[in-house]
Protein backbone atom coordinates (compact mmCIF):
# COMPACT_ATOMS: atom_id res chain seq x y z
CA UNK A 1 0.00 0.00 0.00
CA UNK A 2 1.27 3.46 -0.90
CA UNK A 3 1.98 5.78 2.01
CA UNK A 4 -0.72 8.34 2.67
CA UNK A 5 -1.18 11.56 4.61
CA UNK A 6 -4.05 11.05 7.04
CA UNK A 7 -5.66 13.72 9.21
CA UNK A 8 -7.46 12.41 12.29
CA UNK A 9 -10.11 14.76 13.69
CA UNK A 10 -11.07 13.27 17.03
CA UNK A 11 -13.63 14.19 19.64
CA UNK A 12 -11.73 12.36 22.38
CA UNK A 13 -8.20 11.03 22.83
CA UNK A 14 -6.92 9.12 25.86
CA UNK A 15 -5.12 9.89 28.16
CA UNK A 16 -6.23 13.52 27.96
CA UNK A 17 -9.86 12.62 28.73
CA UNK A 18 -11.35 9.60 30.58
CA UNK A 19 -11.19 6.22 28.88
CA UNK A 20 -14.05 5.35 26.54
CA UNK A 21 -14.26 3.38 23.32
CA UNK A 22 -13.95 6.66 21.45
CA UNK A 23 -11.00 8.07 23.42
CA UNK A 24 -9.10 4.79 23.32
CA UNK A 25 -9.60 4.56 19.54
CA UNK A 26 -8.60 8.22 19.25
CA UNK A 27 -5.24 7.21 20.71
CA UNK A 28 -4.77 3.74 19.21
CA UNK A 29 -5.77 4.40 15.59
CA UNK A 30 -3.37 7.26 14.76
CA UNK A 31 -0.58 5.36 16.51
CA UNK A 32 -1.26 2.17 14.53
CA UNK A 33 -1.51 3.98 11.20
CA UNK A 34 1.68 5.95 11.88
CA UNK A 35 3.50 2.75 12.80
CA UNK A 36 2.51 1.40 9.36
CA UNK A 37 4.54 4.22 7.81
CA UNK A 38 1.83 6.74 6.97
CA UNK A 39 2.15 10.45 7.77
CA UNK A 40 -0.46 11.66 10.24
CA UNK A 41 -1.75 14.76 12.01
CA UNK A 42 -4.16 14.51 14.94
CA UNK A 43 -6.57 17.10 16.38
CA UNK A 44 -9.05 17.22 19.27
CA UNK A 45 -10.88 19.94 21.27
CA UNK A 46 -9.10 21.32 24.34
CA UNK A 47 -11.93 20.36 26.66
CA UNK A 48 -12.06 22.17 29.99
CA UNK A 49 -11.46 18.95 31.94
CA UNK A 50 -8.03 18.47 30.33
CA UNK A 51 -5.21 19.13 32.79
CA UNK A 52 -2.82 21.29 30.74
CA UNK A 53 0.06 21.02 33.19
CA UNK A 54 -0.12 17.24 33.51
CA UNK A 55 -0.59 16.86 29.74
CA UNK A 56 2.22 19.38 29.06
CA UNK A 57 0.13 21.39 26.62
CA UNK A 58 1.57 24.64 25.30
CA UNK A 59 0.24 27.25 22.90
CA UNK A 60 1.60 27.46 19.36
CA UNK A 61 1.76 31.21 18.81
CA UNK A 62 2.36 31.04 15.04
CA UNK A 63 -0.86 29.06 14.56
CA UNK A 64 -3.04 30.97 17.05
CA UNK A 65 -4.55 34.42 16.72
CA UNK A 66 -7.20 33.95 14.05
CA UNK A 67 -10.81 34.92 14.76
CA UNK A 68 -13.67 32.75 13.48
CA UNK A 69 -17.08 34.39 13.07
CA UNK A 70 -19.91 32.11 14.19
CA UNK A 71 -23.45 33.34 14.84
CA UNK A 72 -22.24 36.87 14.02
CA UNK A 73 -19.72 36.79 16.87
CA UNK A 74 -15.91 36.75 16.71
CA UNK A 75 -14.33 33.82 18.52
CA UNK A 76 -10.52 33.74 18.94
CA UNK A 77 -8.86 30.51 17.82
CA UNK A 78 -6.12 29.20 20.11
CA UNK A 79 -3.95 26.26 19.08
CA UNK A 80 -2.13 24.18 21.66
CA UNK A 81 0.04 21.11 21.22
CA UNK A 82 1.25 18.16 23.29
CA UNK A 83 2.84 14.78 22.65
CA UNK A 84 2.05 11.26 23.74
CA UNK A 85 5.66 10.18 24.16
CA UNK A 86 4.97 6.44 24.35
CA UNK A 87 3.13 6.55 21.01
CA UNK A 88 5.34 9.22 19.42
CA UNK A 89 2.22 11.13 18.43
CA UNK A 90 1.77 14.90 18.53
CA UNK A 91 -1.72 16.17 19.28
CA UNK A 92 -3.04 19.59 18.21
CA UNK A 93 -5.75 21.03 20.47
CA UNK A 94 -8.40 23.53 19.33
CA UNK A 95 -9.12 25.95 22.17
CA UNK A 96 -11.36 28.93 22.88
CA UNK A 97 -12.29 30.41 26.26
CA UNK A 98 -16.05 30.45 25.62
CA UNK A 99 -16.45 27.12 23.85
CA UNK A 100 -13.89 24.89 25.57
CA UNK A 101 -11.60 26.23 28.32
CA UNK A 102 -14.37 27.00 30.80
CA UNK A 103 -16.53 23.98 29.93
CA UNK A 104 -16.65 20.22 30.34
CA UNK A 105 -17.11 18.02 27.25
CA UNK A 106 -20.58 17.41 25.73
CA UNK A 107 -22.43 18.14 28.97
CA UNK A 108 -22.05 20.28 32.08
CA UNK A 109 -21.44 19.25 35.69
CA UNK A 110 -25.15 18.40 36.04
CA UNK A 111 -25.08 16.11 33.01
CA UNK A 112 -27.03 18.51 30.79
CA UNK A 113 -25.94 18.91 27.16
CA UNK A 114 -24.65 22.38 26.39
CA UNK A 115 -27.24 24.27 24.29
CA UNK A 116 -24.52 25.59 21.95
CA UNK A 117 -22.92 22.22 21.20
CA UNK A 118 -23.67 22.86 17.54
CA UNK A 119 -21.67 26.09 17.55
CA UNK A 120 -18.85 24.33 19.37
CA UNK A 121 -18.71 21.64 16.66
CA UNK A 122 -18.67 24.30 13.93
CA UNK A 123 -15.86 26.22 15.65
CA UNK A 124 -13.87 23.01 16.11
CA UNK A 125 -14.28 21.93 12.47
CA UNK A 126 -13.31 25.29 11.03
CA UNK A 127 -10.49 25.67 13.53
CA UNK A 128 -8.96 22.36 12.48
CA UNK A 129 -9.25 23.05 8.76
CA UNK A 130 -7.81 26.57 9.05
CA UNK A 131 -4.91 25.24 11.11
CA UNK A 132 -4.15 22.49 8.59
CA UNK A 133 -4.01 25.19 5.89
CA UNK A 134 -1.48 27.13 8.01
CA UNK A 135 0.59 23.97 8.38
CA UNK A 136 0.76 23.81 4.55
CA UNK A 137 -0.16 20.15 4.74
CA UNK A 138 -2.33 18.31 2.21
CA UNK A 139 -4.07 15.25 3.66
CA UNK A 140 -5.11 12.45 1.32
CA UNK A 141 -7.71 11.31 3.84
CA UNK A 142 -9.53 12.99 6.71
CA UNK A 143 -10.85 10.54 9.28
CA UNK A 144 -13.56 12.00 11.54
CA UNK A 145 -14.36 10.37 14.89
CA UNK A 146 -17.18 11.67 17.10
CA UNK A 147 -20.09 14.08 16.64
CA UNK A 148 -17.77 17.07 17.24
CA UNK A 149 -16.23 16.40 13.81
CA UNK A 150 -19.52 15.72 12.02
CA UNK A 151 -19.67 18.99 10.06
CA UNK A 152 -16.17 18.48 8.61
CA UNK A 153 -17.35 16.36 5.63
CA UNK A 154 -19.81 19.09 4.56
CA UNK A 155 -17.15 21.78 4.78
CA UNK A 156 -14.58 19.73 2.86
CA UNK A 157 -17.02 19.14 -0.01
CA UNK A 158 -18.33 22.73 -0.10
CA UNK A 159 -16.62 25.61 1.73
CA UNK A 160 -13.08 24.21 1.42
CA UNK A 161 -13.32 22.23 -1.82
CA UNK A 162 -11.19 24.72 -3.79
CA UNK A 163 -8.51 25.08 -1.11
CA UNK A 164 -5.23 23.53 -2.31
CA UNK A 165 -4.89 21.68 1.00
CA UNK A 166 -8.16 19.81 0.51
CA UNK A 167 -8.85 19.76 -3.25
CA UNK A 168 -8.33 16.00 -3.55
CA UNK A 169 -9.03 14.93 0.02
CA UNK A 170 -11.33 11.99 0.76
CA UNK A 171 -13.35 11.87 3.98
CA UNK A 172 -14.00 8.84 6.18
CA UNK A 173 -16.40 9.02 9.15
CA UNK A 174 -16.50 6.55 12.05
CA UNK A 175 -19.86 5.93 13.71
CA UNK A 176 -19.90 5.41 17.48
CA UNK A 177 -22.71 4.60 19.90
CA UNK A 178 -22.08 7.71 22.04
CA UNK A 179 -24.90 10.19 21.48
CA UNK A 180 -26.26 13.59 22.43
CA UNK A 181 -29.40 13.98 24.54
CA UNK A 182 -30.56 17.33 23.20
CA UNK A 183 -30.73 18.92 19.76
CA UNK A 184 -28.23 21.52 18.57
CA UNK A 185 -30.60 24.48 18.58
CA UNK A 186 -32.95 26.10 16.08
CA UNK A 187 -30.22 28.35 14.63
CA UNK A 188 -27.76 25.54 13.82
CA UNK A 189 -28.30 25.72 10.06
CA UNK A 190 -27.62 29.47 10.01
CA UNK A 191 -24.52 29.11 12.19
CA UNK A 192 -23.21 26.43 9.85
CA UNK A 193 -23.23 28.75 6.83
CA UNK A 194 -19.75 29.52 5.53
CA UNK A 195 -18.72 30.25 1.94
CA UNK A 196 -20.39 27.61 -0.27
CA UNK A 197 -21.82 25.77 2.74
CA UNK A 198 -25.20 27.46 2.37
CA UNK A 199 -28.24 26.88 4.55
CA UNK A 200 -30.25 25.74 1.50
CA UNK A 201 -28.02 22.65 1.31
CA UNK A 202 -29.61 21.67 4.61
CA UNK A 203 -33.27 22.10 3.60
CA UNK A 204 -33.94 18.34 3.62
CA UNK A 205 -32.74 18.01 7.21
CA UNK A 206 -34.88 18.77 10.26
CA UNK A 207 -34.79 22.36 11.48
CA UNK A 208 -34.01 21.14 14.98
CA UNK A 209 -30.77 19.32 14.30
CA UNK A 210 -30.33 16.41 16.69
CA UNK A 211 -27.71 13.67 16.94
CA UNK A 212 -29.28 11.61 14.14
CA UNK A 213 -29.53 14.56 11.76
CA UNK A 214 -25.90 15.45 12.49
CA UNK A 215 -24.91 11.86 11.75
CA UNK A 216 -26.85 11.87 8.48
CA UNK A 217 -25.13 15.10 7.48
CA UNK A 218 -21.71 13.52 8.09
CA UNK A 219 -22.68 10.39 6.16
CA UNK A 220 -24.06 12.33 3.18
CA UNK A 221 -20.77 14.16 2.59
CA UNK A 222 -18.36 11.32 3.43
CA UNK A 223 -16.63 9.02 0.96
CA UNK A 224 -16.58 6.07 3.37
CA UNK A 225 -18.14 5.03 6.68
CA UNK A 226 -16.67 2.83 9.43
CA UNK A 227 -18.68 1.19 12.20
CA UNK A 228 -16.38 1.80 15.14
CA UNK A 229 -18.61 -0.10 17.59
CA UNK A 230 -21.07 -2.98 17.38
CA UNK A 231 -24.10 -1.04 18.60
CA UNK A 232 -24.16 2.12 16.47
CA UNK A 233 -27.41 4.01 15.88
CA UNK A 234 -29.69 1.78 13.75
CA UNK A 235 -31.18 4.76 11.91
CA UNK A 236 -27.73 5.95 10.85
CA UNK A 237 -26.79 2.45 9.72
CA UNK A 238 -29.91 2.33 7.53
CA UNK A 239 -28.99 5.75 6.14
CA UNK A 240 -25.53 4.51 5.10
CA UNK A 241 -27.08 1.50 3.37
CA UNK A 242 -29.66 3.69 1.62
CA UNK A 243 -26.94 6.03 0.32
CA UNK A 244 -24.83 3.06 -0.84
CA UNK A 245 -21.67 4.63 0.59
CA UNK A 246 -18.70 2.27 1.02
CA UNK A 247 -18.85 0.91 4.56
CA UNK A 248 -16.48 -1.07 6.76
CA UNK A 249 -18.15 -3.11 9.49
CA UNK A 250 -16.97 -3.33 13.07
CA UNK A 251 -13.44 -4.71 13.38
CA UNK A 252 -11.86 -6.12 16.55
CA UNK A 253 -8.40 -6.00 14.97
CA UNK A 254 -8.80 -2.72 13.19
CA UNK A 255 -5.39 -1.57 11.95
CA UNK A 256 -5.01 -3.70 8.81
CA UNK A 257 -8.70 -3.43 7.95
CA UNK A 258 -8.72 0.36 8.30
CA UNK A 259 -5.57 0.69 6.23
CA UNK A 260 -7.12 -1.42 3.45
CA UNK A 261 -10.30 0.67 3.64
CA UNK A 262 -8.28 3.87 3.25
CA UNK A 263 -6.73 2.36 0.14
CA UNK A 264 -10.19 1.49 -1.19
CA UNK A 265 -11.47 5.04 -0.63
CA UNK A 266 -8.30 6.77 -1.85
CA UNK A 267 -6.44 4.36 -4.14
CA UNK A 268 -4.22 6.77 -6.03
CA UNK A 269 -1.60 8.78 -4.15
CA UNK A 270 1.23 10.39 -6.10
Amino acid sequence: MEKKKILFINQEIAPYVPDSNMSLMGHALPQAIQEKGHEIRTFMPKWGNINERRGQLHEVQRLSGMNLIINETDHPLIIKVASIQSARIQIYFIDNDDYFTKRQMSSDEMGEDYPDNGERAIFFARGVLETVKKLRWTPDIIHCQGWMSAVVPLYIKTAYHEEPSFANTKVVTSLFAKSLKKDLGANFKECLEFREAKAELLKDYKDDFDFEELGKLAIDYSDGIILAEKDVNASLLKHVEKKKIPMLGYQEDFADAYEAFYDQICPDVE
